[in-house]
C-alpha cells in the first residue's frame, strides 16, 4: 500500500470529475449536504457548478498527530444552512469514504434528523475504499490498494499560526 499525493490541480480536476459523473446520471437534487472538514470544498465547487443550496454537517472521527488517528465520529447537533428548509432530493458529499463510518453515521443523522423532508438521498465522494462499509452513489476514484491520500490542504493541519507568521516574514525580508 502506497501512499497517494494529490496536488491542488488534481483535486480539483477529481472535484469537477464527479460533477461529470453526477450530472451524466440525470438525477436532479435540490439541495447539497456537505461533511466538514474534508467535503467543505468538494460541497462549495459542486454548489457553485449546479446553482444549488449548500447545508454543512460538521462530523469527526480522525484526530491525533496529522489527523491520521481514527477514532470515534462525532457529528454536530445542527445542520448549518442559509435556505429556510432543507431539499426533498438532497446530494450528501464528502471527499472520500474509508471506514464509511462518517457518510453511513451522516446518513442515519439526515434520517433521524430530516425524514419528513427528504424523499431522496444519494452520496458522492472523490475516493472510495474497499474498507468502506458503504459505496457511495457516485464516486471517482475506487483505490483498491487502500492508500492513505494526502490531499493538498495536508500541510495546513501540520502548521501552526507562529510557523505561518515566521514563513510570512522570512519572505517578506526576500523582496
Amino acid at each position: 500500500m502506497s501512499d497517494l499525493y494529490v496536488s491542488w490541480s488534481e483535486y480539483h480536476q477529481t472535484i469537477e470529475q464527479l460533477a461529470i459523473q453526477v450530472y451524466e446520471s440525470h438525477w436532479e437534487f435540490n439541495q447539497i449536504v456537505c461533511i466538514a472538514k474534508g467535503g467543505l470544498r468538494v460541497g462549495d465547487i459542486l454548489s457553485r457548478i449546479f446553482e444549488q443550496p449548500l447545508a454543512i454537517l460538521s462530523a469527526s472521527s480522525y484526530g491525533g498527530k496529522n489527523y491520521q488517528t481514527r477514532g470515534e465520529l462525532a457529528i454536530s447537533e445542527h445542520l448549518s444552512m442559509t435556505t429556510h428548509d432543507l431539499g426533498e432530493k438532497v446530494l450528501l458529499v464528502d471527499d472520500l469514504v474509508d471506514s464509511g463510518n462518517s457518510l453511513q453515521g451522516s446518513i442515519n443523522w439526515l434520517q433521524q434528523h430530516y425524514s419528513q423532508t427528504i424523499q431522496d438521498l444519494r452520496t458522492a465522494v472523490l475516493w472510495c475504499k474497499p474498507s468502506s462499509v458503504i459505496i457511495p452513489d457516485y464516486y471517482v476514484y475506487y483505490l483498491e490498494s487502500n492508500p492513505w491520500i494526502h490531499q493538498p490542504f495536508e500541510n495546513y493541519e501540520k502548521m501552526t499560526i507562529t510557523d505561518l507568521v515566521e514563513d510570512a516574514k522570512f519572505m517578506e525580508n526576500k523582496r
